[in-house]
């Protein structure tokens, strides 16, 4: 198995036929393919972190969609590979978020930490917007409480230069 770049009209174009219960994104910072004898098993897009206080974005990365056609080991060859990027352009924290039933096996054999209180969920329109935003009840991704996942990449830097 490789991993290499993919364009995000690609990537998307993956998670629109495989992806168990998101949406493709919009945007992202870089995006990886995992193939297998010639065939894409994977993608990983990695983007801005999407929770409002979850750090700077030019400090940290978040994995916003991982989807794999079920290939041995893609998801952790994806998360690895995110991480050496990240790292390499100088990012100094990679998270991601999976649901509280998943089981996050690939990120523990990839590294990473899994912060042990559950975070988030709910719906993104809350009641106090309710007459500004329109109605709520998205049915369009989970709601669920969700498992964060981090990777520490270098020490904590702001603007560029590194705190010790």
């Amino acid at each position: 198995m490789n991993v290499r770049p993919i364009e995000l009209a690609d990537a998307n174009a993956f998670i629109t036929k495989l992806h168990r219960h998101h949406k493709p994104v919009v945007g992202h910072r870089f995006s990886l393919a995992a193939w297998k004898d010639g065939t894409l098993v994977g993608v990983c897009v990695v983007g801005r972190p999407v929770a409002r206080n979850a750090g700077h974005p030019l400090e940290v990365v978040e994995v916003t969609r991982l989807c794999t056609d079920g290939t041995k080991n893609a998801c952790s060859a994806l998360y690895s590979a995110a991480a050496r990027v990240a790292k390499e352009i100088g990012f100094g924290k990679i998270q991601t978020y999976i649901m509280e039933t998943e089981h996050g096996t690939s990120l523990k054999a990839s590294g990473w930490t899994m912060k042990e209180e559950l975070v988030g969920g709910g719906q993104w329109k809350r009641p106090s917007m309710e007459g500004l935003w329109g109605t709520l009840n998205r049915t369009d991704q989970p709601t669920c409480k969700k498992r964060l996942w981090y990777k520490t990449l270098r020490a904590a830097a702001v603007r560029g230069e590194v705190k010790e």
